[in-house]
């Protein structure tokens, strides 16, 4: 009987939201950027535009659900 080796899934939702560096950080975007914008500033619209890191406490989910560090 031959030996399985199981692969992990990647979780694509996450695939679709989080990018990860080559140094190792995750990098995410911002929310609240999509609609109802005419009551927020140019300056506020134009900081949730950048990418930013995950917080240091969901890192680990996030790799988690990375397995392959797409």
């Amino acid at each position: 009987m031959a030996k399985v080796k199981l692969k992990l899934k990647t979780h694509k939702g996450a695939a679709k939201r989080f990018k990860l560096t080559a140094s190792g950080k995750v990098m995410r975007g911002h929310a609240f950027a999509r609609h109802i914008l005419t009551s927020k500033s140019s300056k506020r619209k134009r900081k949730l535009d950048q990418t930013t890191t995950v917080a240091a406490a969901d890192v680990r989910r996030v790799r988690v659900m990375l397995p392959y560090g797409r």
